[in-house]
């Protein structure tokens, strides 16, 4: 099993006895050289007082290296990293039962992965913290930009099933969580990742949530976990398949529409179609039963039909999001 394997099923397991639970809220962190960053640890212990709480930290290709240890909420610890003496420090807050580590003058080599760690028995870890050092201009909006597509009309016939998928654009840096859950729930359901892909100098992922019939009057929500949305996960509501469905159906019917919503319901008449058989030569035959219309030449793109050869159920949505912006779709009648 590997190491974040065996942390994952200890964390269950001792989560399960209700004796310790490590959190790490940030996911990510992204900063500029010679600064400094403070990581968060929340530890829910009976006894935080006296709970000895560890940081490590894993860089690409290195083994897991330990850095300091902190006992006491009232002394901060302090260690040498590297040549540099006090380069990282450690310190216990009582009232929030939260530990912070702080790293000063940050430097490229400072990149990793951070973790902290209770101790019951065993070490118990949080889920780290990717510390990044850019150049970019880290005032801007890097936030993930939402578009919802809604479940085809095909799919809820033939397969009594509806897809939701949720695309997240122009987000900075590419450390990113997308679940589902259904509205006023905690359980988060099986869902399906895209690949995080970068565009240009920021970057993009879609996932999607497959429902059956008995949730079709059901509302879901994509949660989203970015260091650039503040305070709380974004929820991004999706209003439930029999209504969704509805509304979809009533857009179509404006046919004079030109803005960005109309644009949408274009992507979901490709959503519509059915996917592609595996075998490559009738899956390029279905490419150019796509070029057909209006004389798109999506079947000539090499990487399209290497893309939907290897993705299988995300054929269309490669279609959709890796190869076409709206205003290509635009036009597009099937």
């Amino acid at each position: 099993m590997s190491l974040l394997g065996a942390l994952t099923f200890f964390h269950l397991w001792v989560v399960g006895l209700g004796v310790l639970k490590v959190e790490q809220s940030q996911i990510s962190i992204s900063t500029v050289v010679k600064k400094s960053i403070d990581i968060y640890c929340s530890v829910s212990s009976r006894d935080f007082e006296n709970e000895v709480i560890h940081w490590y930290r894993l860089k690409p290709n290195q083994a897991l290296e330990h850095l300091l240890y902190i006992t006491s909420t009232k002394n901060p610890t302090r260690s040498r990293l590297g040549e540099k003496d006090n380069k990282v420090e450690a310190r216990k807050v009582s009232h929030s039962s939260t530990s912070i580590f702080t790293i000063h003058f940050i430097e490229e080599e400072d990149v990793a992965i951070y973790y902290c760690a209770g101790c019951y028995d065993r070490k118990l870890f949080g889920g780290g913290t990717k510390l990044i050092v850019t150049d970019k201009n880290l005032d801007a909006d890097l936030s993930p930009k939402p578009t919802i597509f809604l479940p085809s009309v095909a799919e809820r016939i033939q397969h009594k099933a509806g897809t939701y998928l949720c695309l997240l654009e122009k987000f900075f840096p590419d450390v990113i969580k997308v679940d589902w859950k259904e509205k006023n729930s905690e359980r988060i359901l099986e869902s399906q990742q895209g690949d995080t892909i970068k565009t240009g100098d920021t970057f993009m992922k879609f996932s999607w949530l497959t429902v059956t019939e008995k949730s079709w009057d059901k509302e879901h929500q994509c949660v989203v976990k970015h260091e650039n949305i503040k305070e709380a996960d974004e929820m991004i509501l999706f209003p439930s398949i029999k209504r969704g469905c509805a509304l979809a159906n009533s857009a179509k019917e404006e046919t004079n529409r030109t803005t960005s919503a109309a644009a949408a319901h274009e992507h979901l008449c490709v959503l519509y179609l059915p996917p592609p058989p595996s075998q490559e030569r009738l899956l390029l035959g279905h490419c150019r039963i796509l070029s057909a219309q209006k004389n798109r030449s999506l079947w000539q793109r090499k990487e399209f039909i290497a893309d939907g050869g290897t993705k299988g159920p995300s054929f269309l949505h490669l279609l959709l999001f890796l190869k076409l912006s709206a205003q290509n779709l635009a036009g597009f009648s099937f």
